[in-house]
């Protein structure tokens, strides 16, 4: 018998609340089980004032608009206040009822100018303690990489500035008082945006104006530790350090091993990790396939003596220091008769110069162990690229993070930490839901949960104090 649905009479009152027409496997309705933001209302109090204009959107329910649309890939606030119209459990998660206006789009965009990118950062790191509290968190492996994302710019506002603007316009004062100006290499930058730079992640690609996200992830779930947001030229290797530094002050522990791809292969990075006895599972960037030149790694270092041997055993001596290292210059007599000269040096040189960086003995200890590498360093390494890049790929292909939703770096920071906070959430209510499935197949056959028993028991006996545990359980 075909069904007959009458569509021409609408119900004037739905019986029972809300949260009954949503699914109980929402994500919306699963997080909600694990996100405390009762403290949030103290956090911003100073963004508004007590005594005048009218009462804004409550803070809680703001964040919650905006986490909602991050969860479906929403990063546009007219198009998510569009679905909020609709869409019932966006509705009950950010506590409107059905009869409710929602706040105009706007509103959502003067919080964020108004509360700042600090305060995000605070929130972000209020999830990472979330999940360190539920011992998602170890701390021991972090995987580190950064990834570029799409400014929010047209190619047609991508003009040319001059590197030395600020003297464009002096006059440098020649013989006879005469004056000359003075121009730099030409370097293109976004008039809409100008915190975006041009770069690429590949030499085969174009240069694209970018921003670029430097990610930290614990190797035990997935949890992101740490995020930073800079101009797409920022280079990656220089943020590895401090990256550590707020891991060990938000975990307490310390980083013993962390991965990272070629770009963090920094004579800095290997020696400082050394110092502080950090397993670096950094691969060593390899030399040019065909060198013009003799290239350095056939000229042998001497700490002990401070002297540098070329291929034909020649010594090359101290020359001058820099901001990294020490120049050693080889003897011109040497240079005169070598037979390998065309190949060390050009036709107009009379001297090789080699520059060793400070803590250029790390970097050769590093290279001899990522030759000899074991299982153990080759199974981190696949761990590094599966974690943190597919960390990457998950923010891109499922929270708009391809490409920037506003422009400026601070917006697009917020952006960042948007987006690493719903991605948090979504292991730490995933933990949630297992725990409860396995707690009620374990009243139901007490003997099928074996050795996994006592670890969720464990955990019951850390949460059954806190606020998540009590708001579950209520």
């Amino acid at each position: 018998m075909i069904g007959n649905q009458e569509r021409w009479q609408e119900d004037l009152f739905v019986a029972g609340p809300l949260s009954s027409l949503i699914p109980d496997d929402h994500i919306l309705k699963q997080v909600d089980k694990v996100l405390d933001l009762s403290w949030l209302r103290r956090e911003v109090a100073d963004c508004y004032n007590a005594n005048m204009g009218r009462p804004s959107i409550d803070p809680e329910s703001a964040l919650r608009l905006m986490l909602a649309g991050y969860f479906q890939g929403i990063v546009h606030d007219r198009k998510l206040m569009r679905e909020a119209q609709v869409n019932l459990a966006i509705r009950w998660f950010a506590g409107f009822r059905l009869h409710e206006v929602l706040p105009e789009h706007s509103s959502l965009t003067k919080i964020r100018q108004r509360w700042g990118q600090d305060r995000f950062k605070k929130i972000f790191q209020k999830t990472v303690q979330a999940c360190i509290d539920a011992d998602l968190v170890n701390g021991e492996t972090v995987h580190i990489d950064s990834t570029l994302i799409r400014a929010d710019v047209s190619w047609e506002s991508l003009t040319t500035e001059y590197v030395d603007k600020a003297f464009k316009e002096n006059r440098l004062e020649d013989e006879g008082d005469s004056t000359v100006s003075r121009k730099g290499n030409p370097k293109k930058r976004s008039t809409t945006d100008p915190d975006a730079t041009l770069t690429t992640s590949n030499k085969g690609n174009r240069m694209e104006p970018s921003f670029k996200q430097h990610t930290a992830v614990d190797d035990h779930s997935g949890i992101i530790l740490d995020v930073k947001t800079t101009t797409g030229e920022a280079s990656e290797g220089k943020e590895l350090l401090e990256q550590i530094s707020r891991i060990e002050n938000i975990t307490e522990k310390k980083v013993g091993t962390v991965t990272a791809d070629m770009g963090y292969a920094h004579t800095e990075n290997y020696s400082q990790l050394e110092k502080r006895n950090t397993e670096a599972v950094i691969p060593v960037q390899t030399p040019h396939a065909n060198p013009k030149n003799i290239p350095i790694s056939r000229f042998r270092y001497d700490s002990k003596n401070e002297i540098v041997r070329c291929p034909r055993g020649k010594i090359l001596r101290r020359s001058t220091r820099t901001d990294k290292g020490w120049f050693y210059r080889s003897a011109p007599k040497d240079c005169a008769v070598c037979p390998l000269r065309t190949r060390c040096i050009s036709s107009k040189a009379k001297v090789r110069l080699i520059v060793i960086t400070d803590g250029y003995e790390s970097l050769l200890r590093a290279r001899r162990r990522w030759q000899n590498r074991d299982e153990d360093m080759r199974e981190k390494y696949i761990r590094h690229k599966w974690r943190v890049e597919g960390i990457h790929g998950e923010a891109k292909t499922q929270h708009g993070l391809r490409r920037a939703a506003r422009r400026g770096l601070a917006n697009v920071a917020i952006q960042v930490y948007l987006t690493a906070i719903v991605m948090n959430l979504k292991r730490l209510a995933t933990l949630f839901c297992l725990f409860f499935s396995r707690l009620e197949d374990e009243n139901r056959h007490r003997d099928i949960l074996g050795p996994v028993e006592s670890t969720f028991k464990q955990i019951l006996l850390r949460w059954e104090k806190s606020f998540i545990f009590l708001k579950i359980a209520a």
